[in-house]
């Protein structure tokens, strides 16, 4: 990548964000600013380099240096991803381990230890934490969150904006609907309708989660 542009910008300034900042910068990336809401909740970053970034305001700086939304929540990265008119950057870890016979969507981040096989496909703006496990075939859809030691085999398919708890176990050629919350330590051997929160071994519906309602934190 030599010669090119290194330079990136963060929508976010949280814990998750300083773990993006990492990847970033073990690949040669340089963090140029940060912008948040709410920088008082901004861990610690370099003097001068958090800004308060309010989408509404006619000065945003849309143009420039690529985003990563920085944001774990999947509803709030969803929506911030149709309000920033900018170019969206991948971030991989580089002990991650990815097929070249796999896909992954703009503004996703794939962190330490990750595992993704062939015939995978993530998403935009998704989530891929620590040494989580995504086997063959699969397909990820957009801003969902796999949180760290997660195992999806063979055949899953996770719907737009799901959340996959630390540990959980997907067997093969299970379908989880749209903005789902998986339970941590669960093991998933059913399908999974829309809006759905399972949790147990095997996991069972617990209720279904309002419209309004954040996940992937």
């Amino acid at each position: 990548m030599e010669g090119q542009n290194k330079n990136i910008r963060l929508y976010g300034a949280g814990g998750h964000s300083g773990v993006i900042r990492d990847v970033a910068e073990l690949t040669a990336y340089k963090i140029i600013e940060i912008f948040d809401d709410h920088p008082s909740d901004s861990v610690h970053w370099d003097s001068g380099v958090v800004k308060i970034g309010l989408l509404s305001s006619e000065d945003f700086p849309h143009e420039g240096a690529p985003f990563v939304i920085a944001i774990g929540d999947n509803k709030t990265r969803a929506e911030l991803s149709h309000k920033i008119k900018a170019i969206f950057k991948t971030l991989i870890h580089p002990s991650a381990v990815i097929s070249k016979e796999s896909s992954i969507g703009d503004g996703t981040v794939v962190y330490a230890g990750v595992v993704i096989q062939p015939n995978t496909t993530i998403g935009k703006h998704v989530i891929v934490n620590t040494s989580a496990s995504i086997d063959h075939d699969n397909y990820i859809a957009d801003f969902v969150h796999v949180a760290p030691k997660v195992a999806l085999t063979g055949h899953v398919e996770v719907g737009e904006g799901s959340f996959i708890g630390a540990g959980a176990v997907v067997i093969p050629k299970i379908k989880i609907g749209k903005w789902c919350t998986i339970g941590a330590g669960s093991v998933v051997i059913k399908d999974v309708p829309d809006n759905a929160v399972v949790v147990g071994n095997p996991a069972k519906i617990i209720r279904y989660q309002n419209l309004n309602e954040s996940n992937g934190k």
